[in-house]
C-alpha cells in the first residue's frame, strides 16, 4: 500500500466504527459530521449499514413509536446546548437503547470540566450514559458514549480537509489586544508569537486540541511517527500541541512508518487566498454556486435541466440538487480529481470528454464538435441523458460535474471574476511605484453603488454615478480586493507624509464603501453577518458604517502578520523594468526551502518538539554538529494549512513536488477549501477567540 492511501482511507474507517452500531436504528447528526459523511460515501453508506432513518440534530426532531434504537453522531463537547439537544429528542422518542459518538476525545472532556488528574477509563462518557437512561426513563435501557474522530473528509487523495474546524482561522492582533485587556499590564503579550496555550480563551484551547487529538489519530491509526514544524503563531501552538499530546509519546517509541508534518498559518499569505489568479474552475463553481445548506465546501447544482419542469417567476419546483462530492462512481471521482488538480482549460476539456464518452457507451445521438468548450455545448450533451433512466442513473455523477461545470461557465456573475484579476494585476504593479495612499485612491472609482435591477439602462442612474448590473464588483468582491491590497501594503513604496494622506484616503473609502452597503437591494450572506443585519430593512447608516471602519482596524494589520520571519516575509517580486512585479506565494517558498538539494535551515520553519532527546538535540546544535529534524527527512510530507486552502495552491503544491522532489508524497490537510470571498468572512465575521464548542 502506498504511504497516503493508508492516510486517505482513514477518515473511511472512523466512519466504519460508527456504522457498526447503526443497524435498526434512527441516527441524528450534526452538520459537521454529515459534511465529513458527504465526502466519505454520503447518507447512502448509512442505510445500507441498517439505518431506519437519518435526521438532523436538532431539538425539533425525534424518533417514531416503533423506533426503539437512536444513534447521535456530534462533533461537540458532551455538555451545555449538545446535550440539552439530545435531551430532547430522547424525551421526545421512545428509545430503549441510545448509542452517542463525539468527535471530541475523553481528555478533552476531562479539561473542560476542569479535572486535570488522570483517571481510570472513561468517567465523564459513563455519567453521559447513566444520564441517558435517566432521559430514557429506565435505568436498565442501554446506553453507550465512545469517541470517534469523524472529523476528516476526503476531497481527493491528495487533499483531506476537516469540515469540523472549519471556523478555525489564525488570530489577529485584535485579538491580541483583546487577550492583553484581561492580563496585568506587566504580563502583556508584545506580539501574537508571544501568546501561549494558556492564554487563550477556554473554547479555543478546546478547539486547538480537538484538533491536535484527531491529527494524533490518524497517526495512531497508521502507526506512523511525525516530526512537526511550524510557520506562524496559531499553527505553532497545534503542532506544540500534536508534540507534547500524552498517547503520541508512546506512538512515536514504537511506530514504523515515519512522516513530517508542516503546520502553516493561513495569515502569512492571505493574497493568494483573496487573489483571483488560480486559473481553476473548482474555484469559479465555489464562489458563484450556491453553497450546500449546512456545507462549507459543496455546492447545490441544479438539476432541473434533466426534468420536463419549468421554472416560473413565481414557483421554484422541488427538486434534489445535484452536487460535487462523487463517492460512488470511479469515473466521475476521477473526473472531479481532474477538475481540482487542473487549470481551468484543461479541466472543462475533460469534463466535455467524459459526457462525451458517457453518451457514447449509451449510444445516444451525439453531435461532435471540437474547439471551444461553451456552456450550451455542454447541456446540451446533458440534455441527452433527459429520457433515458438507465442512462442518467449509471453516468449520474459525470451529469452534475458536467451541470456544474456548464451553471458556472455561463453565471451571470463570473465576469465580475475577470473584473476582479485585472484590477488585482493594476494595483500589483502600482505597489511597486507608488506610495500605499496613492494605490489605495485606486480603489475610490469602484466604491460606487451599484445600479438597481431594471434601472441600469436609466440615464439618471449612470449619471449619478451608479455601476451597473452583474459584471461590476458588489460589496462582497471590493471587501475582497482591500484585503488582497492591504495584505501586501508594506510592499508599497515609502513616503514622506504617508500616514497623514493614507488616513485621508481612508475616511474617504469608509464613507464610500459604507454608501455602497447601505444602497444594496438586498444584503448577502456575508453583509448580513459584517452588520449584524437580516435584511436591507434593518440596515441603517451608523451600523453600516461601524461594521466597515472596524473591517478597516482589521485592515491595517494585516501586512504585519509576517513580521516576525526572518528569511520567507515578502510574497511580492517588484518590477526589474524587464519583468513585471509578481505575486511569488508563499507555499511556493516554503516548499522551495525544504526540498531544497542542500538542505539549508530555514529561520521561520520551526521544529516543535515533544521528546527530551529532540530538544538537547537543538540545544546541542547550536555548539556543535547535531544533525536537526528536517521536514525533507521522510518520503511522506503532510502541509496543514490552519485557515484553508485554495484549489490552486492545491495545483501549485502537486507542480513543485514533480519538479523538485518527485520521489516525495505530499498530503494536504486543512480547515477547509477556499473561494476568494471566504476570506472577508473569516477576517472580520469570525469569532477567532471564541469558536462554537457546542457547548
Amino acid at each position: 500500500m502506498l504511504p497516503t492511501e493508508g492516510f486517505t482511507c482513514f477518515p473511511g474507517q472512523m466512519w466504519d466504527k460508527v456504522l457498526s452500531k447503526v443497524k435498526k436504528a434512527v441516527v441524528f447528526m450534526d452538520d459537521k459530521c454529515a459534511e465529513s459523511l458527504h465526502w466519505n460515501g454520503g447518507a447512502s453508506i448509512v442505510f445500507e449499514a441498517g439505518a431506519r432513518n437519518l435526521k438532523q440534530f436538532s431539538s425539533f426532531e425525534a424518533g417514531g413509536e416503533n423506533e426503539p434504537k437512536a444513534v447521535f453522531v456530534v462533533s461537540t463537547l458532551l455538555k451545555g446546548r449538545t446535550a440539552d439537544i439530545i435531551q430532547d429528542i430522547v424525551g421526545l422518542s421512545h428509545f430503549q437503547y441510545c448509542v452517542v459518538f463525539t468527535t471530541v476525545a475523553h481528555s478533552i472532556h476531562l479539561l473542560a470540566n476542569n479535572v486535570t488528574a488522570e483517571l481510570e477509563g472513561n468517567p465523564v462518557f459513563e455519567q453521559f450514559e447513566d444520564k441517558l437512561c435517566e432521559w430514557m426513563g429506565d435505568i436498565n435501557y442501554t446506553a453507550e458514549v465512545m469517541h470517534a474522530p469523524v472529523v476528516f473528509a476526503p476531497i481527493s487523495p491528495q487533499l483531506l480537509l476537516a469540515p469540523t474546524f472549519a471556523h478555525l482561522f489564525p488570530l489577529l492582533p485584535p485579538d491580541l489586544e483583546t487577550i492583553n485587556i484581561k492580563r496585568p499590564e506587566k504580563k502583556r503579550f508584545g506580539s501574537l508569537t508571544d501568546v501561549d496555550m494558556h492564554s487563550l480563551t477556554p473554547e479555543l484551547q478546546i478547539e486547538i486540541k480537538s484538533l491536535a487529538s484527531a491529527v494524533n489519530s490518524m497517526f495512531e491509526s497508521t502507526s506512523t511517527r511525525e516530526e512537526s514544524f511550524a510557520l506562524g503563531p496559531m499553527s505553532r501552538l497545534i503542532a506544540g500541541e500534536l508534540a507534547n499530546h500524552p498517547q503520541a509519546k508512546n506512538r512515536r517509541k514504537t511506530a514504523p512508518n515515519k512522516a513530517s508534518i508542516v503546520f502553516i498559518d493561513r495569515t502569512l499569505d492571505l493574497t493568494g487566498a483573496a487573489g483571483h489568479h488560480g486559473d481553476s474552475l473548482v474555484e469559479k463553481i465555489l464562489t458563484v454556486m450556491q453553497p450546500l445548506p449546512g456545507h462549507t465546501t459543496d455546492v447545490l447544482v441544479d438539476m432541473l435541466e434533466l426534468t420536463n419542469q419549468q421554472r416560473t417567476p413565481d414557483s421554484q419546483p422541488t427538486l434534489a440538487p445535484g452536487c460535487l462530492a462523487q463517492t460512488q462512481s470511479s469515473t466521475a471521482r476521477l473526473l472531479w480529481e481532474t477538475m481540482l488538480a487542473s487549470k481551468q482549460k484543461e479541466a472543462v476539456m475533460e469534463v466535455r470528454r467524459q459526457l462525451v464518452e458517457a453518451a457514447s457507451k449509451e449510444n445516444l445521438p451525439i453531435k461532435m464538435s471540437l474547439g471551444r468548450v461553451t456552456p450550451e455545448q455542454l447541456c446540451s450533451y446533458v440534455q441527452l441523458f433527459k429520457s433515458n433512466w438507465g442512462a442518467l442513473e449509471s453516468h449520474c455523477g459525470v451529469i452534475q460535474l458536467g451541470l456544474a461545470t456548464a451553471h458556472t461557465l455561463r453565471h451571470p456573475t463570473l465576469p465580475r471574476w475577470d473584473a476582479c484579476l485585472a484590477f488585482e494585476r493594476l494595483l500589483l504593479q502600482a505597489l511597486g511605484h507608488s506610495d500605499f495612499a496613492g494605490v489605495l485612491r485606486q480603489l475610490l472609482p469602484l466604491m460606487k453603488p451599484r445600479a438597481a435591477k431594471g434601472e441600469e439602462g436609466s440615464s439618471s442612474e449612470s449619471s449619478s454615478g451608479s455601476r451597473s448590473g452583474e459584471d461590476e464588483c458588489g460589496p462582497d468582491e471590493l471587501l475582497v480586493l482591500l484585503v488582497y491590497l492591504y495584505s501586501l501594503a508594506g510592499e508599497a513604496q515609502p513616503a514622506d507624509d504617508d500616514e497623514e494622506e493614507e488616513e485621508k484616503v481612508e475616511r474617504e473609502l469608509i464613507g464610500a464603501l459604507t454608501l455602497v452597503i447601505t444602497r444594496e437591494t438586498e444584503l448577502s450572506p456575508l453583509l448580513q453577518k459584517l452588520t449584524g443585519c437580516g435584511s436591507i430593512e434593518e440596515l441603517t447608516m451608523e451600523r453600516a458604517h461601524t461594521a466597515v471602519e472596524g473591517v478597516f482596524d482589521t485592515l491595517r494589520e494585516l501586512s504585519h502578520a509576517r513580521d516576525h520571519l526572518k528569511q520567507l516575509n515578502s510574497v511580492y517580486t517588484a518590477s526589474d523594468g524587464v519583468h513585471q512585479a509578481t505575486y511569488r506565494p508563499f507555499l511556493r517558498q516554503v516548499l522551495e526551502e525544504i526540498f531544497h538539494p542542500d538542505r539549508p535551515e530555514c529561520p521561520d520553519i520551526e521544529h516543535m518538539s515533544g521528546s527530551l532527546t529532540d530538544m538537547l538535540k537543538t540545544g546541542f546544535s547550536m555548539f556543535m554538529k547535531v544533525s536537526r529534524p528536517h521536514p525533507s527527512d521522510h518520503a511522506l510530507l503532510f502541509l496543514f494549512l490552519v485557515g484553508g486552502v485554495t484549489p490552486s495552491e492545491l495545483r501549485l503544491i502537486r507542480e513543485l513536488v514533480s519538479t523538485h522532489k518527485p520521489g516525495t508524497q505530499v498530503l494536504v490537510l486543512s480547515t477547509r477549501l477556499l473561494r476568494p470571498t471566504d476570506v472577508p468572512e473569516l477576517l472580520f465575521t469570525t469569532q477567532r477567540l471564541v469558536p462554537d464548542i457546542g457547548v
